[in-house]
């Protein structure tokens, strides 16, 4: 049963699973709990249902209502949570991609749908494929004369100029429609730069206008080997959520990145995961957590050309990318917002969550009180056998008590021939 939703206050309620994640500090900005094992989470979470049921529970203690009725009425608590969990569940709404709506069966409009998918397929999808491919050979052949041939700071120039010649060269290949609104980020000591998350590629489309050094996991493939060049090129930090020892190091060049003037802005997206840019989940405090002041990005992406959401357990980034290169464009709007610098008497979380709802006003998106790294762990067993046999108690409450026809016993034993049956009800056989 999913869980349900409860009204998002100013923070997400203490009792939810998901906020004592993030009580948890910044320990687990990139990691899950257990040291980087994806493991069941075990934290009790009181539903309105379930309270209704434990007050229920107390009034029957205490000699009040002991009619069936009303502890019938009273059961129906455990109906109130799960039809509140299907209808509401804006957790697992997250995480799903937007739901498409047939336009085109009829007589006059399916030949006209017919002849764009062909447009985009036979037509578009080779001319961007052809240029991408392209782009890739020119860039690491060019980056590894640069890398290997320039040397001192100019080096540095170079390589950072053709990571955002590369990350242009993506964009063009989406045939992408990015209106910025701001001013463009700069290089300064003390700022980190913060954004909702979607996919990679709003990475790629941040550093097509200006090189950001970010946080990302370690990948294996073709995006681990241009992790391991490019990126490393633009001083990137990446980490391995498996590797506990990982924790310390992220948290340290962290703070050596932001107090760095000459480095890269520093890009971090406190989600932690990808969401499909409907709803945002909370943000990790880790990137507040570094006493500077910090820079609001958000990104909204325009659903009707192409879905931009990435969900990496059901489809490669290269995948991904197919899906954008046969899709029409990719249109989305960047907003640079207001930096913001923790107020008196505001701890780090409440910092997250006020940027968190700066971004989602600004990019008309939907705050939820939820963790988005609960996607990659699975309901404590012991939790759910409690409320199992919390739900179980009730209802044997509802019973009338269990009367034993001994007669009835007595002859049906007699019948068998034996004191089995006897001793299973409980009588006494002497």
């Amino acid at each position: 049963m999913a869980p349900t939703t409860p009204t998002p206050p100013k923070r997400a309620p203490p009792t939810t699973s998901h906020a004592a994640a993030a009580a948890a500090g910044a320990d687990d900005e990139f990691f899950p709990p257990g040291q980087g094992v994806r493991s069941s989470v075990e934290v009790e979470r009181v539903t309105p249902g379930l309270e209704l049921e434990r007050e229920a529970s107390q009034r029957a203690a205490v000699g009040g209502d002991t009619a069936i009725l009303p502890r019938l009425l009273d059961a129906s608590g455990v109906l109130q949570d799960a039809a509140s969990a299907i209808i509401d569940d804006t957790f697992n709404k997250c995480f799903t991609f937007t739901a498409t709506v047939n336009w085109n069966w009829n007589i006059y409009l399916f030949p006209l749908w017919c002849l764009g998918v062909a447009l985009r397929y036979l037509v578009l999808f080779p001319i961007r494929l052809t240029f991408i491919v392209s782009a890739n050979i020119l860039f690491f052949a060019t980056f590894g004369l640069a890398h290997n041939f320039i040397k001192g700071p100019m080096r540095v120039r170079v390589e950072r100029k053709l990571v955002e010649w590369y990350a242009s060269a993506y964009v063009v290949s989406w045939t992408g429609v990015i209106k910025f609104h701001g001013p463009k980020p700069i290089r300064r000591a003390g700022h980190v730069y913060v954004a909702n998350h979607t996919s990679m590629i709003d990475y790629i489309i941040l550093t097509s206008v200006t090189p950001f050094a970010a946080i990302a996991q370690q990948n294996k493939g073709w995006v681990g080997f241009l992790q391991n060049t490019a990126m490393d090129a633009i001083q990137c930090i990446r980490f391995n959520r498996a590797e506990a020892s990982d924790r310390e190091m992220v948290q340290r060049r962290l703070r050596e990145h932001v107090l760095d003037g000459e480095r890269l802005p520093l890009l971090i997206f406190p989600e932690g995961t990808c969401v499909n840019n409907e709803y945002c989940v909370m943000f990790k405090r880790g990137a507040f957590d570094l006493g500077c002041k910090v820079c609001p990005i958000a990104i909204k992406y325009n659903k009707i050309f192409s879905e931009t959401f990435w969900h990496s357990r059901r489809q490669s980034f290269s995948q991904h990318l197919v899906t954008l290169m046969t899709s029409w464009a990719v249109v989305a709007d960047v907003w640079y917002l207001e930096p913001q610098e923790m107020q008196a008497g505001e701890d780090a979380i409440q910092f997250a969550e006020r940027v968190r709802e700066m971004i989602c006003q600004q990019a008309g998106i939907k705050p939820v009180p939820w963790d988005g790294m609960l996607k990659y762990h699975n309901p404590s067993p012991r939790m759910c056998e409690k409320r199992r046999a919390e739900i179980g108690a009730n209802l044997v409450k509802l019973l009338p008590p269990r009367e034993v026809d001994e007669a009835a016993i007595e002859a049906g034993a007699a019948a068998a021939g034996g004191d089995g049956i006897r001793q299973r009800h409980g009588i006494n056989t002497n």
